[in-house]
């Protein structure tokens, strides 16, 4: 594996930390700036909607750009934020100081997988794919342990000050070795890029992505309550959290190996149908609450983990099928498929609060079901339309 590929994984990991970091020091910084938790959440959320927004539009528009250049500029500026966000004491200069990062964030992570696809053997893109997507799961497994254990040495500014200097230090990485990157992509108008973004078979792959994403964070986000009701005087919040994201490791790689041994569409339909057992699974355990033998229980904590394993598979196979059938609309599909994991997110906040609301938690896992259902029944229609033509 080149150099310049474990550069790319690292400044993933700097991007995608950012966002989740937050969470882990929420309580001091929410004291710290005399705002509510509720409020300084907000800055997560501006953050991802921010990034969903601005990475189609930067991707078709800075094609021209190298991208060493890109990634340099984006992270220069990304460092600058973070010092300025630790240094400050407003919360609304925090706010503007988060847009800006997420600005960055949107314009290189949708490039560095366009770019990973491009530079990849063919018969190893999966694998190159899936090892720049370990940023992203080690941000979610990292991000906020990271945060938390960096405020409690010091202030919750020392995790803004640490991802500076960890954006200073990708820069350095990628200048020494991104020795290829002799110029920036052949532009392409946008005309034919929405053209290719708008055939049924990426459109649909697209949509893939957001209903998949939507169910399994809805559970996902959801699980500490539902352990709660389906787990009676056993605490396992940690340890299914943590066997998640062991699970999304190896389903992040898996995703990457199986593509290039079986193809992306079969990766795909695999990733799916694992997702969805490890759903459905979880919702039947429900139906049996409360749940009090020990083979249950670790029958329940394996299918998060399943969940997890299926879930992360499919982030690297997708990217891998776009990559390939988008044509002109490649990056810009691949910024969509960014856009549309963060909006997946969404989504799955805010309709699994919504259910939780007015029904219990098994019915936040049983609406996950079904959405990882339609997703998979979106993919068998873009693949028919693909097999028709």
């Amino acid at each position: 594996m080149p150099r310049w590929l474990f550069a790319l994984l690292f400044a993933a990991l700097i991007f995608y930390t950012d966002d989740y970091v937050i969470a882990g020091i929420l309580p001091e910084l929410s004291e710290d700036l005399g705002v509510s938790e509720a409020q300084a959440g907000q800055l997560v959320t501006v953050f991802s909607l921010t990034i969903a927004l601005s990475a189609p539009v930067a991707a078709m528009s800075l094609t021209r750009v190298r991208r060493s250049t890109l990634f340099t500029v984006t992270l220069t500026i990304f460092a600058c934020a973070n010092l300025a966000a630790a240094a400050t004491s407003h919360f609304w200069a925090l706010m503007a100081l988060r847009v800006l990062a997420a600005l960055c964030a949107g314009a290189s992570t949708p490039a560095i997988f366009a770019w990973t696809a491009a530079q990849a053997p063919p018969a190893k893109i999966g694998r190159y794919i899936s090892i720049v997507a370990m940023g992203v799961t080690g941000a979610i497994a990292l991000g906020v342990p990271a945060g938390t254990l960096i405020t409690h040495a010091v202030t919750w500014r020392g995790s803004f000050v640490t991802l500076a200097i960890g954006a200073l230090l990708a820069i350095a990485m990628i200048r020494s070795t991104m020795v290829i990157d002799g110029r920036g992509e052949e532009e392409v108008p946008v005309s034919r890029q929405l053209r290719a973004l708008g055939k049924p078979p990426v459109a649909l792959a697209l949509g893939v992505n957001v209903v998949a994403m939507s169910g399994s964070m809805m559970a996902f986000t959801y699980l500490a309550p539902f352990l709660s009701g389906a787990v009676p005087d056993h605490e396992l919040r940690a340890i299914s959290f943590a066997v998640s994201g062991l699970g999304g490791f190896a389903g992040v790689w898996m995703g990457g190996v199986l593509t290039d041994r079986i193809g992306a569409l079969r990766t795909i339909v695999t990733a799916l149908v694992t997702l969805a057992v490890g759903c459905a699974g979880t919702w039947i355990v429900w139906l049996g609450s409360p749940v009090s033998t020990i083979p249950l229980i670790v029958l329940l904590v394996a299918l998060g983990a399943i969940q997890a394993l299926g879930a992360f598979a499919l982030s690297p196979a997708l990217t891998a099928h776009l990559s390939t059938t988008a044509g002109d609309g490649a990056d810009a599909a691949i910024a969509l498929n960014t856009s549309g994991t963060y909006l997946g997110v969404t989504i799955a906040g805010a309709v699994g609060g919504a259910i939780l609301a007015g029904c219990d938690a098994g019915a936040v896992v049983a609406a996950a079901t079904l959405l990882v259902g339609i997703a998979a029944g979106l993919f068998a229609a873009s693949t028919r339309i693909t097999a028709d033509r």
